[in-house]
C-alpha cells in the first residue's frame, strides 16, 4: 500500500524530457532513458533471464539485508527469484543502455543476485571492470559459475557483507555504483558515506527501490541533501545521483 501510495504521488509531479532545462539531464533522458533503438546486445539479455526462469534448481539462501517481500523461505528456486528478485527484463535492458551511455571505466555492485544487471552490465562494455558484491555464499557460487558459462571475464565477484566489504575497497575509484542489496535505512546511508570517498565528479550512484520502504525514501530524501550531491532523478524504481560541481543543485522526476 505505501509503494502504491507514493507511486500516484510520483505520476502527479513526474514530467518527461519537456519539463527539463539542464542539458546534461536533457541528453540522458533522450538518448539513453528514451533511447528505442534495439539493440543485439538485447537478445542475450533475453535468454540469460529465459535460462534463469527454466532453471528448477533450489538453494539455501542467506539475506544480510532487508530480504524479500515475497519469498520467505530459506530454500528457493532459481525460478522463483529470477521472477520476485531478479532485475526485470525492462531494467536490465536500461542498465546495458547507462553503462553503453556513461561508459565507466569501473563499476560497483551492491547485490549481485543472479547477476541479471551484472550481465546487462558486462555487455554493454566488456573492457570495464566489474566488481559485484553477494553476501550469500550460494547465490555467488551460482552466479559466479553462470558468468563463465557466459564467457564474462570482467566481473570481479566477492563474497561477504557489504559494509566490511566496500570498507577494504574505499580506497578505490568507481565511476558506476549501483546499490541494489540492502534495502534498509541506515545501511544504505552508511554505505553511501563509504562509498563517497570512491567517486569522482562524473561518477552516478544508482539507487534500487528507492520507495521500498519508508525508511528506503527516508534514505533517498537524506542523500538528496547531501552537499555533495549536486543532481538527483528519481524514476521511481531507480533514484540517479551525480556529483557534477559544474552543475546548480536540482532535483528532477522522471517518468520512463
Amino acid at each position: 500500500m505505501y509503494q502504491i501510495i507514493q507511486y500516484i504521488k510520483f505520476l502527479v509531479k513526474s514530467t518527461n524530457q519537456h519539463g527539463v532545462h539542464s542539458p546534461f539531464v536533457y541528453n540522458l533522458v533522450i538518448k539513453c532513458f528514451y533511447d528505442k533503438t534495439n539493440y543485439d546486445a538485447y537478445k542475450h539479455i533475453l535468454n540469460y533471464k529465459k535460462d534463469l526462469i527454466k532453471n528448477k534448481t533450489s538453494i539455501e539462501v542467506t539475506d544480510l539485508g532487508a530480504g524479500s517481500q515475497v519469498m520467505k523461505q530459506k530454500e528457493r528456486s532459481i525460478t522463483s527469484m529470477s521472477k520476485n528478485a531478479g532485475s526485470t527484463i525492462k531494467r536490465a535492458k536500461l542498465m546495458y543502455r547507462l553503462v553503453n551511455y556513461f561508459n565507466p571505466d569501473t563499476i560497483l555492485e551492491l547485490g549481485t543476485s543472479l547477476g541479471i544487471a551484472t550481465h546487462a552490465m558486462s555487455l554493454a562494455n566488456p573492457k570495464t571492470k566489474i566488481t559485484t558484491i553477494e553476501g550469500c555464499p550460494n547465490i555467488s557460487k551460482f552466479s559466479k559459475t553462470n558468468f563463465r558459462k557466459h564467457n564474462l571475464d570482467n566481473i570481479d565477484m566477492k563474497i561477504g557483507d557489504f559494509k566490511k566489504t566496500i570498507n577494504q575497497l574505499s580506497n578505490n575509484n568507481y565511476d558506476f555504483v549501483f546499490f541494489d542489496g540492502n534495502h534498509q535505512k541506515e545501511a544504505t546511508l552508511n554505505h553511501f558515506e563509504t562509498l563517497l570517498q570512491t567517486s569522482n565528479n562524473d561518477s552516478v550512484f544508482v539507487f534500487d527501490d528507492i520507495y521500498w520502504s519508508k525508511g528506503m525514501t527516508e534514505a533517498w530524501k537524506s542523500i538528496k541533501q547531501h552537499p555533495k550531491v549536486t543532481v538527483t532523478i528519481d524514476t521511481f524504481f531507480w533514484g540517479f545521483v551525480f556529483f557534477r560541481k559544474e552543475q546548480v543543485k536540482e532535483h528532477f522526476t522522471i517518468r520512463i
